[in-house]
């Protein structure tokens, strides 16, 4: 037991934050970072024709800027990961917004289709460091009980980044240019870098980790090995793996596509069903984050109800025996796709409470690779059977189903190991007394 203020013995668990005003200003400062980087991650998505006529490229060539970002993306996780339980959260996100300003701004000043790639990457890597820290913050910063919907409200804020991009920079862009809009927009990133650096602190006092040691190499191997011995760490990845992909490939690159071109609308509309999706995502993020807040055991339940509600809606929009979908059903397709995000971040959920603070952002970067494997093997999937098939869509987002189907059979696999470690984890720190996030 401890004490509040010298009031009656608390049952909060040592280190175990309390929240309050100050711990929201100091996680909206992270919040902010990781919301601009999002802009600047998605600002592609409203710029591709403009990229195509200034860098004078085909659709295959501007198809690598979006590969090349998600692989630098998601080849950063595990070492981002090591990075914030050795540095801490303001170090790697200042270092994050400063790439991710300079990407930007790099850019817009890009004469060839080779620096504008390089800008990408840089961003790309940049953009890395900003998740993971923020769930770190806000792990530091709140109660443990708070985890999933903090977890589900910075996703939030990353699709409320995706919102901006899609309706003001798209306007900025065609309204005064395209050095101007993507320059201008890279002011954002030195203000959320000079709040960074006045504001945010990696953790309240006396609420910080215990000093770590000096890690080399080898000591870092074995954190990695020790976070993936955890069924829990491996199912986070497999969860993120499986639910998280067919709405980001669909939002990043081939949603207009099949919109406009397999179901024959406009690019008005299309543009507007994609903000649907994003809409979406944002609505059923407070939802999902406030049912496991309340109900922990509605994690794996949420998971496999969103999986197979993805795969039914695909399989009829790509099935529907008209020659294009009919209207209902793209605007049903697109809602369920909002899921897809939300449903991720439960990932986390199980990674989280089987291990320790000191591991905790090398396992959220195990985590979160799988999304982002699954989106890169996706997107290659569907340029190569849409190429090899004469643009069959039908055929092509069959990949979806193939992927869905192998993260399921892990998720299965692995759900029973899982969850009776983390029951001992829960049961040892009773014992013990000591504080587990979950």
């Amino acid at each position: 037991m401890t004490r509040a203020n010298g009031g009656a013995p608390s049952t909060r668990p040592p280190g175990d934050p309390l929240g309050g005003r100050r711990a929201l200003a100091v996680w909206g400062v992270g919040v902010a970072v990781y919301f601009v980087a999002v802009i600047f991650r998605t600002s592609l998505g409203v710029a591709g024709l403009d990229a195509a006529d200034r860098f004078d490229v085909n659709a295959s060539a501007l198809s690598t800027f979006s590969i090349l970002q998600l692989l630098v993306y998601a080849g950063m996780q595990i070492p981002v990961g090591l990075l914030v339980d050795r540095l801490g959260t303001k170090k790697v996100l200042g270092i994050g917004a400063v790439l991710f300003t300079v990407g930007q701004l790099g850019f817009a000043f890009s004469p060839t289709y080779g620096m504008a790639l390089a800008s990408r990457a840089l961003l790309g890597c940049g953009d890395a460091m900003t998740f993971i820290s923020v769930l770190r913050l806000g792990s530091r910063w709140f109660p443990a009980r708070r985890g999933p919907l903090i977890a589900q409200f910075a996703a939030l804020a990353g699709m409320a980044g995706n919102l901006v991009s899609t309706l003001v920079l798209a306007r900025l862009l065609h309204g005064i240019g395209w050095t101007a809009a993507f320059a201008g927009s890279a002011l954002a990133g030195v203000v959320v870098l000079v709040l960074l650096v006045l504001f945010l602190k990696d953790h309240p006092e006396g609420h910080g980790p215990e000093p770590a040691p000096h890690q080399g190499a080898a000591s870092m191997r074995r954190q990695i090995a020790a976070s993936w011995r955890e069924p829990g760490t491996r199912l986070g990845m497999w969860v993120h793996f499986s639910t998280q992909f067919p709405g980001m490939v669909f939002l990043l690159l081939w949603g207009m596509p099949f919109l406009v071109e397999a179901q024959g609308l406009s690019r008005a509309t299309a543009g507007e069903l994609l903000t649907l999706v994003v809409l979406s995502n944002m609505v059923l993020g407070v939802v999902y984050g406030q049912v496991i807040a309340r109900n922990h055991g509605a994690r794996m339940p949420l998971v496999l109800i969103t999986v197979g509600a993805t795969a039914l809606l695909w399989a009829a929009a790509l099935l529907h025996p008209a020659e294009t979908a009919p209207m209902w059903l793209l605007v049903v397709l697109c809602t369920g796709l909002g899921a897809c995000g939300p449903a991720s971040m439960i990932g986390f959920d199980f990674s989280r409470p089987v291990n320790p603070p000191e591991r905790q952002g090398t396992a959220a970067g195990i985590t979160n690779m799988g999304g982002f494997t699954a989106s890169i093997t996706t997107l290659l999937a569907v340029g190569v059977l849409l190429d090899a098939t004469g643009d069959d869509y039908a055929v092509a987002f069959s990949a979806v189903f193939v992927l869905q189907a192998l993260g399921v059979t892990q998720i299965l696999r692995l759900r029973g190991q899982a969850a009776r470690r983390e029951r001992e984890r829960l049961v040892a720190a009773r014992v013990e007394n000591v504080h587990v996030p979950v």
